[in-house]
């Protein structure tokens, strides 16, 4: 029996936070609406520029993994149901009461809280304390930024608005728009909401010819890619971590630069599924070469998380 053909994922560049959560959103889409397919994701390590090759057990097209991604996506992004709720700002008790709401629920609504919050880390507020949210919410309502807001609706919309102006404007359909954030190389069409994983989004005043907060001129993004971003966000669970006198808050993969907080995912070369992924976010070992070469680890990227003023994005993942 012929082993099917892998799909190179050209739309997911390895040094770009955005893109390798839309690589997780995709394992667990496609998890959720074909399990059969045993989804692994392998790197291209051999075979420049380094892309993610998605391994499947069945033969079928890319329109076929679309589609299977897009039923998934459906099926998770019901989930993101956060009571009106706009920003991840809660009281400690308020954030207990969801997470033990969400760990009775079901396996992803559990997940998904999991990696937003934690009430093991709380920060002292001026008008009372709060449980400290995860190091990848970058939207607390600065510029009418509201990260729960978006990360309720960006999911559950298939399509962005229609593209162009006039006779060059074009409706997209969702799998189109998937079909080009997993597929093809970017070229962020859309006019949607993002959140600021992206670090094409890290747009400054200085040595600019226009205002990049102009609705004429200002950055737009990729509407399929940041749907993933949402679904994959429930993959890296924080983790509460003593700091000195402080307990701070990490994600799964996750650590520090001096004070900024940083995101290592590893590059490896073996077909693994989403749970293998998983494991080595999280391994303690990757910093040894021996035990990098023992689990198929070929390199690691790592993205920071920068502030510009008011606004917080994460830089181009650089190799470690």
């Amino acid at each position: 029996m012929s082993t099917p053909a892998p799909h190179r994922l050209n739309g997911l560049e390895a040094d770009n936070l955005l893109a390798f959560l839309s690589l997780l959103g995709m394992l667990r889409a496609l998890e959720e609406a074909r399990p059969l397919w045993l989804p692994r994701v392998s790197w291209s390590v051999d075979q420049p520029p380094l892309r993610p090759v998605l391994h499947l057990t069945e033969s079928v097209t890319e329109h076929d993994v679309v589609a299977a991604v897009a039923t998934g996506l459906a099926a998770l992004a019901c989930r993101h149901d956060f009571d009106s709720k706009k920003d991840l700002k809660l009281a400690p008790t308020e954030a207990t009461t969801l997470l033990r709401s969400a760990a009775r629920a079901d396996r992803y609504t559990a997940d998904l809280w999991a990696a937003l919050v934690s009430d093991g880390a709380i920060r002292a507020k001026k008008k009372a304390p709060e449980a400290e949210p995860t190091p990848l919410c970058l939207l607390f309502g600065q510029g009418h930024q509201h990260f729960l807001e978006r990360l309720c609706s960006i999911p559950k919309k298939p399509t962005p608005p229609a593209r162009g102006t006039g006779r060059h404007r074009t409706v997209v359909s969702e799998t189109d728009c998937l079909g080009e954030a997993l597929f093809s190389p970017w070229t962020r069409p859309d006019d949607t909401d993002s959140f600021r994983w992206d670090p094409h989004e890290d747009v400054r005043y200085a040595l600019r010819a226009t205002d990049p907060t102009d609705t004429k001129t200002k950055e737009t993004t990729q509407h399929g890619a940041n749907r993933l971003a949402a679904v994959g966000l429930s993959v890296l669970t924080v983790i509460p971590r003593r700091r000195g006198a402080d307990t701070r808050l990490e994600i799964l993969g996750g650590g520090r630069q001096g004070s900024d907080p940083v995101i290592t995912w590893p590059i490896w070369q073996a077909p693994i599924s989403l749970a293998a992924v998983r494991a080595l976010l999280g391994h303690s070992g990757l910093n040894d070469p021996a035990t990098r070469t023992a689990l198929g680890v070929a390199d690691r990227r790592r993205a920071r998380r920068v502030s510009s003023g008011k606004f917080m994005n994460f830089t181009r993942a650089e190799s470690v």
